[in-house]
């Protein structure tokens, strides 16, 4: 029997690249998931897809509704905290629980009604912080971290919950797009270098570097699962350096607890120095589409 090449190996293997990234990440699914039909659902394409494609985006389907499921988890238990008045607990619980969401971002914006809810900012609104239709979890980041209470919040933090579950179903049943599965490398990365660098996203919290290695984390997946379908080595080389360059960088910021420090910490030298390799790996990371020749 002839030996398989390297490259047809890891073309065999995507799917289960994809379930080594999902233990990786620290995601633990109920038993069977990754047997539910719903969650290897893919998008009819114009035209067909190669199976080689199609096995990592089944497997990237699989990773988004693990994320989402977790989201749900995360969130019950920062919910719960602030249900039971517990301020700091509910600080230290605020970054962790937005994290999933955080790596499938691009994905859950399919759902822009449900992000109005979830992941609004008070600028949005004319009356800002003060405007009743401020809601999620950046409402309830002002009340913890600005206002330093969790009065008034039970019903804000209930309200969240439920619509953490209705994204959790929706991305369940919804057939990924493959370029929007696709883009979802770049556009985790564009994010951080166009909004988020500046620290506007967790303006109460300061837990911004908690969302870039989130960010940073959701994209590789992608990469990494359609990294075997790419022929050009040096490209692939230059992307995976980028990556490593960008962990090291946010590796200086990590506290003793395993999180991050403060992104006050930050001075406009180490932004800047974050700024470069993230915009740099997100100009990389466009090309993927026209690469794979997805529309």
């Amino acid at each position: 029997m002839p030996e398989i090449s390297h490259r047809d190996r890891d073309r065999c293997c995507v799917a289960g690249i994809g379930v080594a990234l999902l233990l990786s990440l620290g995601d633990v699914r109920p038993a069977g998931a990754l047997d539910a039909p719903a969650s290897t659902r893919i998008a009819r394409a114009a035209r067909p897809i190669a199976l080689d494609l199609a096995a990592a985006l089944a497997a990237y389907k699989t990773y988004v509704v693990g994320q989402a499921d977790a989201f749900v988890r995360e969130t019950a238990r920062f919910v719960a905290a602030i249900q039971g008045g517990r301020v700091a607990e509910a600080r230290g619980l605020y970054a962790p629980a937005r994290a999933p969401y955080e790596r499938i971002e691009p994905l859950a914006a399919l759902f822009p009604d449900l992000i109005k809810r979830l992941d609004v900012r008070s600028d949005e609104f004319e009356l800002r912080e003060r405007d009743p239709a401020f809601v999620g979890f950046h409402r309830l980041e002002f009340a913890l971290f600005a206002l330093g209470t969790t009065e008034g919040m039970g019903e804000f933090a209930e309200r969240l919950a439920a619509e953490t579950v209705i994204l959790r179903d929706r991305m369940t049943a919804v057939a990924i797009p493959p370029a929007k599965a696709v883009g979802a490398a770049s556009a985790l990365i564009e994010g951080i270098a166009s909004t988020k660098i500046s620290g506007e996203e967790e303006r109460y919290s300061r837990t911004d570097l908690w969302d870039f290695q989130a960010n940073i984390e959701g994209s590789k997946v992608v990469f990494v699962l359609l990294r075997p379908l790419l022929d050009d080595h040096a490209f692939v080389a230059r992307v995976e350096r980028s990556y490593k360059r960008i962990e090291d960088l946010l590796a200086r910021y990590r506290a003793p607890d395993g999180g991050f420090q403060s992104y006050d910490n930050l001075t406009a030298r180490d932004r800047n120095a974050l700024k470069g390799p993230i915009t740099l790996l997100a100009e990389d990371l466009s090309t993927l589409r026209g690469r794979l020749n997805i529309d």
